[in-house]
C-alpha cells in the first residue's frame, strides 16, 4: 500500500519534471508603451550627448576668450589695456571693418594670392613625390638638392623672390608655392615608401601591372600620409603670406595687421590676427573633411573587419 501511494506521488512529479524540460519558456512580458524609448528622445539624446562633447572640446577657448575679455578690464593696468583691448572693443572694431566692406576685400586679396601658391605647390609636390618614391635613381639624385632647400627658410628667401620678381603679386605666390611645396614633397614620398610590402606582393601576384598597381594599391595607402602634408602646406601658405603681404603689399590681411599697428588702430590689428587664425582654422576643417572623403575606403575596409 505504501508502496503504491508512492509511485503515485512520484509520477506527477516526473510528469512536471519532463514537462518543464520539454515546455518552451514564455516570454518577457511585454514593455508598457509609455517606457518605450521613441525615436524622438533618441535624437534629443544623441544631441545632448554631442552638445557636451563640444563644450568639452571647446573648454581651453572659451577659457582663453574669457581671460581676454576679463583680464586687460580687471588684472591689466590701464597703459596696458591700451595695447591690449578687451575682446568686445576687437569684436566691434571687426564689425565695423566688415560694415565698411574693408576685412572682406582683404581676405579676398589674401585667399587668392594663398590658393593660387597652395596649388602649385600642391600639384608639383605631389608628382615630383611620386615620381621620386617610384624612381630609386631619381630620389639619389634629387635628395641632396632637396635637403638643402627644404632646410633654407621661406621668409629668409623673401628678399631674394622680391629682387628677382618685385613686390607684386608673383613674388607672394611664388614664396607661398616655395613654402608649401616641401611638407607636400616629403609627405609624399613618405606615404608612397611606407605602403605595406605586402599588399603589393598581393597586388602583383594577382597579375596588375605598374599602372594598375600604382593606381589601386600605392596611391590610396599613401592618401592619409600626403593629406597630412597638405594640412601642414595649407598652414604655411597662410603663414608665409602674411608675412610677404607685412613687408611689401596694398591689400591683404598682412597689410590690414601692420597697418592698423602703425597707424595705432590696435582694435583693428587684432581683428585682423583674429580673422587670421579663423581663416587657418577653416582651412583645416576643409583639408581634413577632403582627407575623409578620399579614405572613405579605409572606414569602409574597417567596418567590414569588424
Amino acid at each position: 500500500m505504501t508502496t503504491t501511494l508512492t509511485q503515485k506521488e512520484a509520477a506527477p512529479q516526473a510528469g512536471v519534471v519532463t514537462g518543464a524540460r520539454t515546455a518552451v519558456e514564455p516570454s518577457a512580458a511585454p514593455v508598457p508603451a509609455t517606457e518605450r524609448p521613441t525615436p524622438a528622445a533618441g535624437r534629443v539624446r544623441r544631441v545632448t550627448a554631442a552638445l557636451g562633447s563640444g563644450l568639452w572640446k571647446s573648454a581651453a577657448i572659451l577659457a582663453f576668450l574669457a581671460l581676454w575679455e576679463l583680464g586687460p578690464t580687471y588684472l591689466a593696468s590701464p597703459s596696458t589695456r591700451v595695447f591690449l583691448p578687451p575682446l568686445h572693443e576687437v569684436l566691434l572694431a571687426w564689425g565695423k571693418l566688415f560694415e565698411s566692406g574693408t576685412i572682406q576685400g582683404h581676405i579676398a586679396a589674401s585667399l587668392t594670392r594663398s590658393v593660387a601658391g597652395f596649388g602649385a605647390a600642391l600639384v608639383a609636390g605631389v608628382s615630383l613625390g611620386l615620381l621620386i618614391a617610384w624612381y630609386g635613381r631619381l630620389n639619389s639624385v634629387l635628395n641632396p638638392l632637396l635637403e638643402l632647400f627644404r632646410n633654407t627658410a621661406a621668409l629668409a628667401l623673401l628678399p631674394v623672390f622680391t629682387l628677382l620678381l618685385g613686390i607684386g603679386e608673383e613674388s607672394k605666390i611664388s614664396i607661398v608655392a616655395y613654402a608649401a611645396f616641401f611638407p607636400v614633397l616629403l609627405n609624399t614620398i613618405a606615404g608612397v615608401k611606407t605602403v605595406d610590402p605586402l599588399l603589393i606582393r598581393a597586388a602583383r601576384s594577382l597579375g596588375l601591372n605598374s599602372f594598375r598597381l600604382f593606381q589601386k594599391v600605392i596611391l590610396p595607402s599613401a592618401v592619409p600620409t600626403i593629406f597630412t602634408g597638405i594640412r601642414m602646406a595649407g598652414t604655411a601658405s597662410i603663414l608665409v603670406l602674411i608675412a610677404a603681404e607685412m613687408v611689401g603689399a596694398k591689400a591683404g590681411l598682412g597689410y590690414l595687421i601692420v597697418n592698423a599697428q602703425s597707424s595705432f588702430l590696435i582694435p583693428d590689428m587684432y581683428a585682423g590676427i583674429l580673422t587670421v587664425s579663423l581663416l587657418g582654422l577653416g582651412v583645416n576643417f576643409l583639408l581634413v573633411g577632403l582627407e575623409r572623403h578620399f579614405s572613405r575606403w579605409r572606414t569602409a575596409v574597417g567596418a567590414a573587419a569588424s
